[in-house]
């Protein structure tokens, strides 16, 4: 709901950064007065008219006074909350091809994006970048400014320039995804509307660029994921990991509409990075059982795409299906190369961990479940990975 409003208010303004900075007061004062004098009927109304008035206001302090004075004069009237938009215009899109504006680095315009678009915190998005809490909020200020000096319209940009931002508007997609579906901080394993907002913007992408096999295999890698979300967590919201969930669970339809895209794709030439992503998810959602699941198959593709990114998330996944496709050895060798280069992921320590108690070895699995927990800002997580090195140093193993 608020990328939509800060898209309705920069069409209308043509002030992105402006834009942004009168929403975010108009949710303060949401904050303030929801609780007191209730929601109102339509939330995304009731926030175009606070932030319209908040934007006003300002223009009307900015030192170009008169010249501010006269636009103004040419906004003679805020939407009404039910007005829809014209066209089914979709401005939300628009801002996310505005953050990915080539006046930025690729860094700055994903923080950017999943500032204004995803909706996340500073501090989540430096967590994801590892870096202070400061020093993004400084990159996010700075992209603000760079794209407001641009002069760029906000409208979608032509073929050419579309083409050019393509890749910087994927991977936010991805990474907004990935977090709605796996938290990186708090109390909750997913974050429900997060990953709905990414799926509806690649839902969108796609209406736009029906034929790019990337945005397709994008949205089948989201949709196939998303299908195993009502199976990921028992009533406690404490984690269950893929082997061991129950399958009825997952969401039939949206797995045959993920595969039928994806299928589809894969059928128009090279496959990219999305594509076999979405082939690994289809092959774990085939499958009738884990024991079942074709790991060979999902091997190769990881070692299809680990030669497309020098990415160790990839080679880690790699690993993990190694030691699945043929024994948990080889996976602890693979991972051994990884050592330094994951020192400070926590999904390294709980793969390794996983493997060790594989192969029985229980005591160095113990330390290594608890090494994962230390290092997870996910409650959730942090609380399985602790109860997993629980229950196994209770077998006599730790």
């Amino acid at each position: 709901m608020v990328p939509q409003v800060v898209g309705v208010l920069t069409r209308r303004f043509a002030d992105f950064a402006a834009a942004e900075d009168a929403v975010q007061e108009a949710l303060l004062d949401a904050l303030d007065q929801w609780p007191r004098d209730g929601v109102p009927g339509n939330p995304r109304g009731w926030l175009i008219q606070v932030a319209y008035r908040r934007m006003i206001e300002q223009t009307r302090r900015d030192e170009a006074r008169r010249l501010r004075e006269e636009r103004v004069a040419t906004w003679d009237r805020a939407p009404a909350a039910d007005e829809p938009d014209p066209a089914g215009r979709d401005d939300t899109l628009i801002t996310l091809f505005l953050c990915c504006h080539p006046a930025l680095t690729p860094a700055s315009a994903i923080a950017l994006t999943l500032r204004s678009v995803g909706g996340l915190t500073t501090a989540e998005i430096a967590r994801a970048f590892l870096v202070p809490e400061a020093t993004m909020a400084q990159r996010v200020s700075r992209a603000k400014q760079r794209v407001k000096a641009s002069g760029v319209p906000f409208a979608m940009p032509g073929p050419q320039e579309r083409a050019r931002r393509l890749a910087s508007v994927l991977h936010v997609l991805y990474l907004i995804f990935n977090e709605g579906y796996v938290g990186s901080a708090g109390s909750a394993l997913y974050r429900v509307e997060l990953g709905r907002e990414a799926i509806r913007l690649a839902r969108t992408l796609r209406r736009e660029l029906p034929d790019d096999p990337e945005v397709a295999g994008l949205l089948a890698l989201m949709l196939l994921t998303d299908a195993r979300r009502p199976a990921r967590a028992d009533g406690h919201g404490t984690p269950i990991p893929l082997d061991e969930q129950d399958r009825s669970l997952w969401d039939a339809a949206v797995i045959a509409e993920g595969v039928a895209l994806v299928t589809e794709a894969l059928g128009r030439g090279a496959a990219g990075p999305y594509q076999l992503q979405a082939a690994i998810a289809a092959l774990h959602d085939e499958a009738p059982s884990a024991e079942a699941t074709d790991w060979p198959q999902i091997l190769a593709l990881y070692g299809l795409l680990e030669r497309m990114s020098d990415n160790p998330m990839v080679s880690l996944n790699r690993a993990v299906a190694a030691a699945m496709a043929n024994g948990p050895a080889t996976g602890l060798a693979m991972l051994r190369s990884l050592e330094g280069r994951l020192a400070g992921s926590h999904r390294f320590y709980a793969a390794r961990a996983h493997l060790l108690e594989m192969t029985g070895e229980g005591e160095a699995a113990v330390a290594d479940y608890r090494e994962a927990a230390s290092r997870t800002t996910s409650a959730a997580e942090r609380d399985y990975l602790t109860m997993r090195a629980a229950r196994l140093a209770a077998h006599g193993t730790g």
